[in-house]
């Protein structure tokens, strides 16, 4: 909650609350275009996936901080071959990620948008969710599985192909 005098959104306007208004932008981009897409239920871990690692790719793409002031049409290709699937996605995540953590270091403000952005990158390493196993053998089902044997996958490797096909769909 803002209190009088703390209209800042960017840590600037002298009050002790800042806003990440460009964390928030990228996690609301996200979540539109999952819900555009209609791939998942909102309510699942699976969709959680998918908000998160292309609100990751949203907010750690914005180089210059132009994030809430952007056409979301404009940077679809950017985010499209970010997220695609020969990319290395997790390595450029950790590149970005400690880059903005050493520029906020050496700013020595409050910087709550990496915050935000951090905290959803741990969740999509340190959670793993049963997928189905693209890698298994044809026709090695099991007895009693109707869909097919599954895995327990890093959270980020599942949403990131459902953020790359959302924004295929949008």
């Amino acid at each position: 909650m803002l209190h009088r005098g703390q209209e800042s959104t960017d840590g600037t306007g002298g009050g002790d609350l800042a806003v990440p208004m460009a964390w928030l932008y990228a996690e609301y981009i996200a979540d539109e275009l999952l819900r555009t897409g209609d791939l998942m239920p909102p309510t699942s871990f699976e969709f959680r996936a998918g908000r998160d690692a292309l609100a990751l790719t949203i907010f750690l793409s914005d180089t210059g901080g132009e994030l809430p002031g952007i056409r979301v049409v404009s940077q679809m290709e950017t985010w499209l071959s970010l997220t695609a699937y020969d990319q290395p996605w997790e390595d450029w995540v950790r590149a970005r990620m400690a880059q903005l953590a050493a520029e906020a270091a050496r700013s020595g403000g409050p910087a709550p948008d990496l915050d935000l952005a951090s905290a959803a990158w741990r969740w999509l390493e340190e959670t793993e969710l049963l997928a189905p196993d693209l890698d298994a053998v044809p026709g090695s089902l099991v007895s009693g599985e109707d869909d097919g044997p599954q895995v327990w996958t890093p959270a980020w490797q599942l949403g990131l192909p459902l953020g790359h096909l959302a924004i295929h769909l949008f």
